[in-house]
């Protein structure tokens, strides 16, 4: 296995390899990220400059000046760490061997773009299944019973969710003119708490919520606060916790919002934050679950958001408002439970009633507190002043949008069947499938390869996706094969597991799936085949959607040709201004308009013509300029011929 350095990012790696052979330099300190992937691209890099010289490393998961201290005064010795690494290594190279020789295989064999991977074919599946879910859902109908009792509905508890109108309707006739006894009022004092700090995963669902960015288009945003503004935390996060060091740095955090872009009508809560003690037991600091990196939060930088985009605003405050609810107190509110018996029967009302907003004054800025609209004494009869039927129906699982396929991604054993406990527990420990930092670039190849399509927010699995889910080996199309190796990498890692067995391994089943690729006899359909032929090879082509139109591509992958059928250019319609689509290539090109318009690459180029012909030269204009005539017969300029300056 032999790694390349990126032609693009050359110069970087040579200005490390300068530093790294220098003489004087006699010690190396590995200070990437604290895990798996953080060792490896290390280790890569020391590796392609035949590092000899002794190595130390920084384990780190804060980046606070009294955490990175303390780092380098407890610096570990490297090669401590090389079991990480070459599992690491080992989950690196056993994707490659297994996606490229996958999909090479299917490739070939169906003379069609194919591609298989261990997570990307599994990220179909997991559409799939939910897909068939609301396919095959049966609706079902259902009846519930509510009494109209001193002004309040209380909702029966038993007989409940009646597939019998009937029935209902038959207790009703029963229990009329019956008085309600309130044989139980119940009132609790409760607390909520606002939802976890960001991880990219809950950010990006969030983002995809309320704004519909994409996957790709949140983290690009985040990236962008991050290395060019400074506004936030490393973005690649999948934890929800921050450590106990980063204590001291809150307030200077919630100053720089406050200061700069907090609602007047949260400005009282500052002077709470200020006030509050935050401590190791505060509910976001749990130094066991940061890994490589903590939740995405502010940094002490003063946010001007008149330098961001309208984009990364949304997503600062974003995050900013999620840190600032989980600084605030929690909100308090009392939930009043009132239960009456009308003859056997209970009905039960319930009743939430804010009495200190908390963090929700973030959201719900200076909203009122609420008060009980109702009163019940235990031990009284009310009468029951009518009742009412109500009709439901059961709903269908949602299809997945880019926000809840990302958490599916992160729990798949949530939504599709792992028999097995103990892969279904790897599953939740390491993250499902993928990792943060790579699940955005895989949903965005699915669509890129035409496997998934996306309508009003909806995704599903196209006739594309589907065949290769029958043409792909089983093993492929599970997130179990991602449990199976986790398994074995932890090993690696703590020492127990020989990482050259597992490459072992990896290249048999490598074999054992291309053998059953080829052996199959299963047949591939292209379902946007066309009948026009392709003029190197001759096989009919297919109509491939792009993002600047539509184009026809030869299928058979050793061909590539490709023809233009319709493209969106940067030509304008004289008439409307709009963007004119191309029908066609050459001289026999057409140029349609949505308005109508329609004119031939000849006229188009007529027009381009005269109207560069109608232009003033660089060279005429500052001959031009040189007179200096604008200023001749100007009132301005006699206005101001007086003023000394």
């Amino acid at each position: 296995m032999k790694s390349v350095v990126i032609p693009k990012t050359k110069h970087q790696f040579n200005t490390v390899k300068s530093l790294l052979t220098r003489k004087d330099v006699k010690e190396i300190i590995i200070a990437t990220d604290a895990g798996r992937e953080g060792e490896l691209v290390a280790r890569l890099i020391l590796d392609k400059v035949n590092n000899k010289k002794p190595i130390k490393r920084l384990w780190v998961s804060s980046v606070t000046r009294k955490a990175i201290q303390e780092g380098f005064k407890h610096l570990q010795n490297g090669r401590k760490y090389n079991s990480l690494y070459r599992a690491a290594l080992a989950r690196s190279e056993a994707d490659w061997i297994v996606g490229i020789n996958a999909t090479r295989a299917l490739t070939t064999k169906y003379d069609a773009q194919l591609s298989l991977g261990r997570v990307q074919t599994p990220t179909i599946q997991l559409i799939q299944t939910r897909q068939e879910q609301i396919n095959h859902f049966q609706p079902q109908e259902y009846f519930t019973l509510s009494a109209r009792i001193n002004g309040a509905d209380f909702k029966c508890e038993q007989p409940r969710n009646v597939s019998d109108k009937k029935q209902l309707q038959s207790l009703i006739q029963q229990l009329k003119g019956q008085q309600a006894k309130v044989v139980k009022v119940n009132e609790k004092q409760k607390k909520s708490y606002p939802q976890h700090l960001f991880s990219l995963t809950d950010l990006q669902e969030a983002a995809y919520k309320r704004y519909r960015f994409t996957a790709k288009e949140t983290l690009n945003t985040l990236q962008n606060l991050y290395e060019r503004h400074k506004l936030v935390t490393y973005p690649r996060s999948d934890s929800n916790y921050l450590t106990d060091d980063m204590l001291g740095t809150l307030k200077e955090r919630w100053v720089s919002y406050v200061e700069a872009v907090m609602p007047t009508s949260l400005k009282p809560h500052a002077k709470v934050c200020r006030q509050t003690h935050y401590t190791q037991k505060s509910r976001f600091i749990n130094n066991s679950k940061v890994s490589d990196h903590h939740a995405i939060i502010p940094t002490e930088v003063r946010v001007d958001l008149n330098a961001l985009s309208a984009r990364e605003q949304k997503l600062y405050m974003l995050v900013a408002e999620r840190f600032v609810e989980n600084l605030l107190p929690p909100e308090r509110y009392s939930q009043l439970t009132v239960t009456a018996q009308i003859g056997e029967h209970p009905f039960v009302f319930k009743e939430r009633v804010t009495q200190e907003l908390g963090y929700k004054a973030v959201s719900q800025g200076d909203k009122a507190v609420s008060s009980s609209t109702v009163h019940f004494t235990q031990g009284k009869d009310y009468s029951v002043t009518d009742y009412n039927i109500h009709t439901h129906h059961t709903e269908p699982p949602e299809y997945f949008n880019e926000g809840s396929l990302l958490k599916a991604m992160e729990n798949p054993q949530k939504y599709i069947d792992v028999q097995n406990k103990k892969h279904a527990e790897t599953l939740k420990s390491t993250g499902g499938i993928g990792t943060v930092a790579t699940r955005a670039d895989i949903i965005e190849k699915l669509f890129n390869m035409n496997a998934i399509t996306q309508n009003n927010g909806k995704i599903k699995v196209t006739s594309k996706g589907k065949q290769i889910l029958e043409l792909a080996p089983q093993q492929l199309t599970s997130p179990i094969m991602t449990a199976e190796w986790e398994d074995k990498l932890s090993q690696i890692e703590r020492g127990h597991y020989n990482a050259g067995q597992f490459m072992k391994e990896m290249k048999a089943f490598t074999q054992e799936i291309v053998a059953e690729i080829k052996a199959s006899e299963q047949k591939y359909k292209h379902d946007n085949l066309t009948t026009t032929e392709c003029p190197t090879c001759g096989k009919f082509m297919i109509k491939v959607k792009t993002k600047h139109g539509q184009m026809l591509a030869c299928p058979d992958p050793a061909c590539k040709t490709k023809k233009n059928v319709q493209q969106k250019t940067n030509a304008r319609c004289p008439n409307c201004k709009k963007k004119l689509t191309r029908f066609g290539r050459g001289k026999q090109a057409v140029y349609r308009c949505v308005c109508g318009h329609s004119e031939t690459q000849a006229q188009m180029d007529q027009r381009h013509k005269n109207k560069k012909t109608d232009r003033v030269s660089k060279k005429d204009m500052k001959k031009y300029m040189g007179k200096d005539e604008s200023m001749q017969n100007n009132p301005f300029a006699d206005a101001l011929k007086d003023l000394k300056l």
